[in-house]
């Protein structure tokens, strides 16, 4: 049946090759580009198809060899040859298997970060900052762009909130397992004792969405215009151009000052309302999913508390998957990809689990 699956999936991207290299269908650009993002999107599943096709005649071609062969040497070889194969065949596999699972219609989209101080007061601030830089800097190691959307500082440079945007392919796909509650443990600059003092901040990641797929009454939203606030300089304004969206039904409050044009502030803002729309009805829907069919990893449940950072002992735990990492300033320094790399392979798994006991 996998095989079945397959075969028709090559046979559809070898119909969409010909497709996209009609003039006539070239000449619709609308569905030109429809078509080539469907082809692209069967690409790497094709190519590893077809690289397992190949892998198990060649499997079969050293068997049958193999059963006729004589020489001693030779079957050295071919049985070495057919324990190579083998281990290719499992790992191509393991591999479609990965492939075929579900996709996540917004991984590709670029992405909305939203860090706020929790308990611990200054610490949990300056613990803000220290989160928002490790984003950033992940972001520029992926060339990534980062366009800051609103920001409450404090005096001693922390974050009551912080909120940016990450523009890349792809950025929301490794950056989702991030929402949730990260606590670090660490004795503050203003602490003479040493006394180990534990802070939180939660972050939430949102994928930014089009128009069409949240839609919003004027009606619905109060607007207002204040004076963007900051540490004082040239940057801060001496007009009104902040604003501030309040969405009456649900009573989500936005602020966007970064921008010195109100009309820009505006529409940054209204990208976030829809961000934060889109995120309250993805989460009316996972609540209506029956619990064993929930994915134990990337639920993006800004209550749990998913990650310590421990100064004393240089240690990062991720809770979820019991990961513990003795790697803390290069961490902090935005190198965290292993761990999202292995959060990754953890949901995968829970999906490929949760479809074998669909299947059965």
């Amino acid at each position: 049946m996998l095989l079945d699956k397959l075969a028709f999936t090559e046979n559809k991207y070898d119909e969409l090759s010909v497709k996209i290299s009609d003039p006539s269908i070239m000449a619709n650009q609308a569905e030109w580009r429809k078509l080539c993002k469907e082809h692209a999107e069967l690409e790497i599943l094709v190519g590893v198809y077809r690289d397992y096709k190949t892998t198990l005649e060649d499997l079969e071609a050293n068997k049958m060899m193999l059963e006729e062969e004589s020489d001693k040497e030779m079957r050295e070889m071919l049985h070495e040859e057919i324990n190579d194969l083998t281990e290719k065949r499992d790992k191509l596999e393991h591999e479609i298997q990965i492939l075929l699972l579900p996709k996540d219609p917004n991984d590709d989209k670029n992405v909305f970060v939203e860090i706020r101080a929790g308990a611990g007061g200054d610490e949990a601030a300056l613990f803000a900052a220290n989160l928002f830089r490790m984003y950033t800097r992940y972001a520029e190691s992926n060339r990534w762009a980062v366009e800051l959307m609103d920001a409450n500082e404090t005096g001693i440079g922390g974050f009551k909130e912080v909120v940016f945007m990450i523009k890349g392919q792809g950025a929301y796909s490794k950056l989702k397992y991030e929402s949730g509650v990260h606590r670090v443990q660490r004795v503050p600059d203003t602490e003479s004792s040493g006394r180990i003092h534990t802070s939180t901040a939660t972050v939430a990641v949102l994928p930014e969405v089009d128009d069409v797929e949240v839609e919003i009454n004027e009606k619905d939203i109060k607007f207002d215009v204040f004076r963007a606030s900051g540490n004082g300089g040239q940057c801060v304004n001496t007009t009104d151009s902040a604003v501030r969206l309040t969405h009456l039904p649900t009573g989500i409050v936005i602020s966007c000052q970064d921008e010195k044009s109100q009309l820009k502030n505006k529409e940054k803002a209204m990208k976030v309302l829809r961000a934060r729309l889109y995120e309250l009805a993805e989460e009316e829907r996972r609540a209506g999913i029956a619990e064993d069919r929930k994915s134990q990893v990337g639920t993006g449940d800004r209550s749990e508390r998913i990650r310590t950072y421990n100064y004393p002992q240089g240690r990062i735990t991720d809770h979820r998957i019991g990961l513990t990492l003795y790697k803390l300033d290069t961490f902090l320094n935005g190198d965290i990809e292993e761990v999202i790399n292995a959060l990754i392979t953890a949901d995968q798994a829970e999906k490929m689990k949760l479809m074998g006991n669909t299947a059965n």
